[in-house]
């Protein structure tokens, strides 16, 4: 079920929609579902054995900001709103499962009870049981059939193929004991690629381990480099220096 319609099928029985035994193995991805108080095309209510929440299911990023020179006034912003740029969230699903045919572990969906204790970590890394992949290589999941209504959740980068691998990253720094500035790491790959992702920023302690939820957008298996960078504020010390001291990081399938 590629975001299996809303308006007119939310809350109604089974019968007349999209459930679990419409066949062996039901497959969802969620991805303009209408969740209070944002409006949408899809149905938010699981309604299959594995559903899949990218980005929470309502909202993609790379979709909402295709028309602003077109919204001139309240009116003009609910209707493209709800046709062009929904159609955009909409349209996501069938996206992200044809690209995850090239990128079989690059949606990796972690069981959860909603997208927030997600985004904070509270379902990370997966479970002794593991994960399921969204989209083509769903049905390898071993325990895809071991209840229906199971949510997963996941993020997605805006711009194709998609595909993130989340990471938990723990930083100790060493040098002065404080100061200000932000600490980026960068990831490079195998073929040239290279992403950077915002760690801590404002006053940093040496006596601080500062940790980060990332979906990044290179893949662990390819990545051949991890750069540690500190840009330190105008009126820090000319003399200030901070390196890291460790660096760890955790994949989210193992």
């Amino acid at each position: 079920g590629l975001d299996p319609a809303g308006p007119y099928f939310e809350g109604t029985p089974p019968e007349v929609r999209l459930d679990p035994s419409d066949a062996n193995f039901v497959d969802v991805i969620h991805s303009n579902a209408a969740h209070f108080p944002a409006i949408g095309l899809g149905m938010y209510n699981t309604t299959g054995h594995l559903d899949f929440y990218p980005n929470g299911g309502t909202v993609m990023p790379g979709c909402t900001d295709l028309i602003p020179e077109m919204k001139q006034n309240d009116f003009e912003v609910i209707i493209a709103d709800a046709t062009i740029v929904g159609g955009c969230h909409h349209s996501r699903s069938h996206e992200f499962y044809f690209e995850s045919i090239l990128y079989p572990t690059g949606y990796l969906g972690y069981p959860c009870e909603t997208y927030k204790s997600f985004e904070s970590g509270d379902c990370f890394p997966c479970p002794q049981e593991q994960c399921p992949m969204m989209g083509h290589y769903a049905d390898r999941f071993p325990a895809k059939l071991k209840r229906v209504n199971q949510k997963y959740f996941l993020n997605t980068a805006a711009d194709p193929p998609f595909a993130t691998w989340r990471q938990k990253v723990f930083i100790k720094l060493s040098g002065v004991k404080k100061m200000r500035g932000d600490i980026n790491l960068v990831f490079h790959d195998t073929q040239g690629n290279a992403k950077e992702y915002e760690i801590a920023s404002g006053v940093l302690s040496q006596d601080q381990v500062y940790t980060k939820y990332l979906d990044v957008e290179i893949n662990p298996k390819n990545t051949k480099k991890i750069e540690f960078l500190w840009n330190k504020t105008i009126f820090t010390l000319l003399w200030a220096r901070v390196g890291a001291e460790t660096v760890n990081i955790i994949h989210g399938e193992d």
